[in-house]
Formats: structure tokens, sequence, C-alpha cells
């Protein structure tokens, strides 16, 4: 069923934002240039990886090194406003129909965390990851990662058509309100490096 959901919602979604997202890759290309989507390798459902997709917030800008500049000085106006309006996040949909993300689940995070996290944490990848989540409408980026990942878990052990649709709904509110979008002194989230419990 909830794939079922999943794909039923994530087409029509897709249908009625084709216009914005058109509008969105064309502002991006315009004022960040190419590549327009943001992809990076992330772990899904059981740790194994897929090619996620965003569209693309920041600047490639890169010091004498070779190194990348911190997000803080890479990020753009216009980068801002999309992950503020998390039209950013619009490109996941394909992930969705590809059946690599649902729509609503644990946040895909980086690879590199894999092996940072104890056995109860590592538990959120026994769902497909989500494009949002119940950690992004209780706090999202403003809450500590123990308390993240004990929302993710609890989802993981609660999860119902029923509450993705109640997550939907609540995600819609937190947009228009922008809610929890970076945790304090942070572009978005701090760096995860292990429990503290682990």
């Amino acid at each position: 069923m909830k794939f079922v959901f999943d794909l039923l919602v994530s087409v029509i979604l897709l249908i009625v934002t084709m216009p914005l997202i058109l509008i969105v890759a064309a502002l991006v290309r315009l004022k960040l240039g190419s590549p327009i989507l943001f992809t990076q390798n992330r772990p899904g459902l059981n740790g194994n990886t897929f090619k996620m997709m965003k569209f693309r917030t920041m600047l490639d800008a890169k010091d004498k090194q070779g190194n990348l500049l911190p997000d803080e000085q890479r990020m753009t106006k216009l980068g801002s406003f999309l992950r503020s309006t998390s039209l950013d996040e619009l490109p996941g949909l394909f992930n969705v129909l590809k059946g690599d993300m649902s729509l609503v689940g644990p946040r895909p995070l980086l690879v590199d965390y894999l092996p940072l996290y104890d056995k109860e944490q590592a538990r959120r990848h026994n769902v497909r990851p989500g494009i949002t989540g119940w950690a992004q409408v209780n706090g999202r980026n403003a809450i500590s990662w123990e308390q993240k990942f004990e929302l993710d878990v609890w989802y993981v052990d609660n999860q119902s058509i029923w509450l993705d649709f109640k997550i939907l709904l609540l995600t819609i509110r937190k947009v228009f309100v922008r809610e929890g979008i970076s945790a304090e002194g942070e572009v978005t989230m701090t760096r995860f490096k292990g429990s503290c419990k682990k």
C-alpha cells in the first residue's frame, strides 16, 4: 500500500509542480550554472546506496589548494531560498518513482555516517528514506542528532499510510512557516561524529 501511495502521489505532484520545476531549473542554470542538479550517493533501504537528486543550491567555489570552500561561503541567496522553501527537494520525486525513496521516511544522510550509527540508530535504514519524515516535522535541523535518530526509529516502528498522510500535511505547514531550516550557527546541520551512547 505504501509503495502504491508513493507512486500515485508522486506522479500527481510531478504533474502539478512541473511548471515550477522548470522555472526553478531555469533559475539555477542562470544563477549557478551547470549542473542544475546536485547528485550524491546516499544510503537507502538496508544501507544500499543510490544517487539522490536535488536542485543545486551552492557554488563550486574552491580555495587555492582546490578544496571546496565552507558551505556558508558557497551558499547563494537563491540557494537559501530554495532550501527554506524546500523547492530544492522537488527532483527527489523522481527518486520516489525509481523506488529509491519514499515520500515519507528517515531523511537519507551521508554514506560516511553508516559506520558511526549504534545498533538502534542503524534501524532507520529498515525502511526507504523519505523526502520528508517524522524528524523533519518535529524540528528538522534545529534538533540534535540524538533526537533526530530517535524520531526516525519511532517512525520505523509506527509507520502507516495515515501517519504518512499526517506527516505530508505537517510538512506543508513547516514549509510555509520555514521552521528548523538549519542548526544554530550552521547553513544546514553540523556533521554527525558518532553517538555519545555508542
